[in-house]
């Protein structure tokens, strides 16, 4: 076999992309934390994936997502968005069914985190050796990345007047010359 054609078989199944992914979310228990997220349900899906993208990048964490539903117009099922794998329930069935095939089809089972508040999906992932954590619970983990991302960025960036100094020289501009 051609080293294009195995890629591109690997790449078919849906499992390679679970395989190193810290979290499995389900899409609509964690938009459900939130009140009147039901109003605009687009809003919300894209609200969500930048909030895990964010998560993603601040704990260097691999995230899916699950939504119940027709698939976005601007993100088909397992397309990727700022490192999010996004997916949706197949057709009459939903994000818990979806989740179950995505957790079977893994060979990393016991580094992977399945994120629902949903009772039964969370103890079939559980017996199938996935760790669960509650919507609720995920949204505070969330939140606190965010501030420590926040925080993170404050400590990074380099002080105005040394930032200002700098592009000053850049552009050949003496502090005087502002006089």
């Amino acid at each position: 076999m051609k080293a294009s054609e195995l890629v591109a078989a690997f790449i078919h199944r849906s499992y390679f992309i679970v395989d190193f992914m810290s979290y499995l979310v389900d899409g609509n228990n964690v938009m459900g934390q939130r009140v009147g997220w039901h109003r605009d349900r687009v809003r919300a899906r894209r609200e969500l994936l930048e909030e895990l993208a964010r998560f993603a990048l601040t704990k260097k964490v691999r995230v899916g997502v699950v939504f119940d539903g027709a698939p976005d117009e601007h993100f088909a099922d397992g397309s990727s968005y700022r490192g999010v794998r996004v997916y949706y329930a197949a057709r009459g069935s939903d994000a818990d069914e979806r989740i179950k095939a995505l957790v079977e089809d893994s060979r990393e089972r016991r580094t992977l985190w399945v994120v629902t508040s949903d009772r039964a999906l969370a103890e079939y992932v559980r017996r199938c050796g996935a760790q669960v954590v509650r919507a609720g619970e995920f949204r505070r983990r969330m939140e606190a990345a965010r501030a420590e991302g926040a925080s993170q960025a404050e400590k990074d960036a380099p002080p105005v007047e040394e930032s200002t100094e700098r592009w000053m020289r850049y552009f050949g501009v003496a502090p005087e010359d502002d006089e």
